[in-house]
């Protein structure tokens, strides 16, 4: 398998997660924004890491997820996968 990029790159990612405990589920959130993370929703975060704060991220989130249940996705992206979204996004209006 090649690497898609070299160790010390940035990569895009997307980081989702489903989890059911509020309190985990805030400490799940500010690791993602500790890392530079931004929210695109309620459990869903994109920015772009290097391979090794990735593994560091992951690493953190599973500590804070304990024994509690959770389903956490991390999909590094490259050039053409991020060219191909779609996103639909309406303001609410009052």
């Amino acid at each position: 398998m090649s690497h898609l990029w070299r160790d010390g790159e940035d990569m895009r990612c997307l980081l989702i997660y489903d989890i059911a405990h509020d309190g985990v589920r805030t400490k799940v959130a500010d690791a993602c924004l500790d890392y530079g993370l931004q929210r695109i929703q309620y459990s869903a975060f994109f920015g772009e890491l290097s391979h090794i704060h990735q593994r560091e991220l992951l690493v953190k989130i599973e500590r804070r997820i304990g024994k509690h249940g959770a389903n956490v996705q991390l999909f590094p992206l490259d050039e053409k996968s991020w060219s191909g979204r779609r996103v639909i996004e309406h303001e609410e209006k009052e």
